[in-house]
């Protein structure tokens, strides 16, 4: 059974075939006592980060996130949360330092409001995001800054209603697929193009590094979050996604 015993780390380990990602769904809301647990596994450079949080509700969403993540990973690797320890990329993308036997395990977070996805494979690249469904914003203006003028034509040929929830899954596809390569968002990024409807034509279009490249991955969108968007970059073809909810304490 792919869920925790009141959110608590098991040294029961999780099964993770090789061909399956799993994703976890957590509130970022929790109750006293589960923050505090969570928050007693931090490592000091994560603590100091949630410090540097200017807002009290900022501080208490990170590390809401990373405390989950750590109790989660922890699962796989038989291992408790406390003792992860996490490097990071030029991009400031995390990874598995230890324990040793963690470098197959690999994982994305992404969060957004109180809702945050957790995705954890293994010996695959992977990228998630997510992103609450607002209209309060210029949508227009974003995405002649940071998306292709073949993105921005898609989104404007589309409904008015439509315009602002389609910027929200091509901006979650594009960010899952740059977390994937350990890239970070940059301006006017034309490497690659993604499309609004991925089941009528490959998800990723590398204009740079042409088909070939595309095709070395897999964007999916998730559903069923309501009132949010979320996309998925796994690499590789052959794989199955698996929910798995996170359990807070009661």
């Amino acid at each position: 059974m792919l869920s925790t015993s009141h959110g608590r780390t098991s040294l029961e380990a999780l099964p993770l075939p090789e061909d399956e990602v799993h994703l976890w769904r957590a509130p970022l809301q929790l109750a006293p006592a589960d923050l505090a647990r969570v928050e007693e596994t931090l490592a000091p450079d994560e603590r100091a980060r949630a410090a540097g949080f200017r807002f009290a509700e900022d501080r208490r969403r990170f590390t809401a996130a990373r405390g989950i993540l750590r109790e989660i990973l922890g699962r796989y690797l038989r291992c408790a949360p406390a003792r992860l320890v996490f490097s990071y990329t030029s991009s400031g993308k995390p990874a598995l330092q230890s324990p040793p036997e963690a470098g197959a395990l690999r994982f994305n977070v992404s969060h957004s409001d109180e809702l945050a996805l957790f995705a954890v494979v293994h010996n695959r690249e992977i990228g998630v995001d997510i992103e609450r469904i607002r209209r309060d914003f210029a949508w227009k203006e974003i995405a002649e800054r940071f998306f292709t003028s073949q993105e921005v034509g898609m989104l404007s040929s589309l409904p008015v209603n439509a315009r602002h929830e389609a910027f929200l899954k091509c901006w979650t596809r594009r960010e899952a697929y740059l977390k994937a390569r350990g890239e970070g968002l940059s301006e006017r990024d034309g490497r690659f193009d993604v499309v609004i409807t991925p089941q009528e034509h490959p998800a990723v279009f590398s204009v740079e590094r042409g088909l070939e490249e595309a095709l070395q991955w897999s964007l999916k969108e998730i559903v069923d979050e309501l009132g949010y968007v979320a996309s998925l970059a796994v690499e590789g073809g052959t794989w199955t996604m698996k929910r798995c909810p996170w359990l807070q304490s009661k």
